[in-house]
């Protein structure tokens, strides 16, 4: 069995309404002071081609760091599996290599696995089948087009399966302290006791290498934040002078994240047609784009007893630079 079906959502996602949600997003952080774009609104097509030749790039260790956690720990990670059915279950799995680590070993093994990938995006889902399906002939795949909380209630309520649900390359430092507990106990609710999670958390370094992975000399990343403004242009008729803007990234020693920034390099006014409306830049003036948190093993602990989650394994990779850790769902 190989392929995907789509969930009715709880919420309309047609190409329209996310427009409309992405104008409202961008008046809203444009009106604000300081200003601020979301960064989920950095995955369009081209943005997702960026950022996929960002994780190749030497100096943005996650990707390679996590995939040599899989590497090192499968067995540890996924013996314990053995002997009863699991759904592996993916939120927003890119391309699927760091996974297809995992999955080969369950394969190889003869351990009772589905994939089960879960994205918003039909197009990204229709990709992903057909790669992971050329990587592992004899693996079922079933995916769902749908919304990650309502995707997983769907599936506990289907299947007496095991989940191990699958949160990888440190989107969990996407969201400050407070929004990745809510994060996790929306997770912990949508799953049935015995479930498990694996979540990826890039840990606190040397600071020059956080540094030097969010400004990369090739320019990958500049490429990538800049592309935002690109988008704005393109879906809601702005006229942003890309080239009159500047990615900065920096970390903040305070609160163990860093951050990306857009920098107007001259006094410039814009105006985007859908939201009829115009936005004055004085010279140096920063949009806030993203935050990633760093985090130390004892902010990982704090976060799995709040979210209602027993941690059963921690698992990193030679340097310690990335930690992807298990979590069982209490009874």
């Amino acid at each position: 069995m190989r392929g995907y079906q789509r969930l009715e959502l709880p919420t309309n996602n047609e190409p329209e309404t996310v427009r409309r949600q992405f104008a409202e997003d961008v008046l809203v952080g444009l009106s604000e002071r300081p200003r601020r774009l979301s960064s989920k609104w950095f995955y369009d097509d081209r943005g997702s081609r960026l950022f996929a030749r960002i994780t190749d790039l030497d100096a943005y260790y996650p990707t390679a760091c996590e995939r040599e956690v899989f590497e090192r720990h499968a067995g540890d990670l996924l013996d314990r599996f053995r002997g009863r059915p699991i759904n592996l279950v993916d939120l927003g799995a890119g391309d699927g290599r760091k996974t297809a680590v995992l999955l080969r070993y369950l394969v190889e093994r003869d351990i009772d696995v589905r994939y089960v990938p879960i994205d918003i995006s039909e197009g990204a889902m229709a990709g992903l089948v057909e790669s992971m399906g050329e990587r592992l002939p004899t693996l079922p795949i079933a995916g769902l087009v749908s919304e990650y909380f309502h995707g997983i209630r769907w599936l506990a309520d289907q299947t007496d399966r095991t989940n191990v649900v699958l949160f990888l390359g440190s989107n969990i430092g996407n969201f400050d302290k407070p929004r990745a507990r809510a994060f996790l106990r929306r997770l912990r609710n949508a799953l049935n006791p015995g479930d498990h999670v694996l979540i990826g958390f890039d840990l606190k370094k040397d600071i020059e290498v956080l540094l030097t992975a969010y400004n990369d000399p090739q320019g990958v990343t500049a490429a990538f934040n800049l592309n935002l403004l690109n988008r704005i242009n393109r879906e809601l008729g702005g006229d942003f002078a890309v080239d009159h803007f500047r990615h900065y990234g920096t970390y903040n020693v305070f609160s163990g994240a860093m951050e990306s920034y857009l920098v107007s390099k001259e006094a410039q006014t814009v105006h985007i047609e859908a939201l009829r409306d115009r936005f004055t830049f004085a010279p140096w003036e920063p949009i806030h784009t993203e935050y990633s948190y760093k985090y130390l093993p004892e902010d990982i602990d704090d976060l799995c007893d709040h979210a209602g989650f027993e941690g059963v394994g921690a698992f990193m990779d030679s340097r310690g630079w990335f930690c992807d850790a298990l979590w069982r769902a209490h009874g």
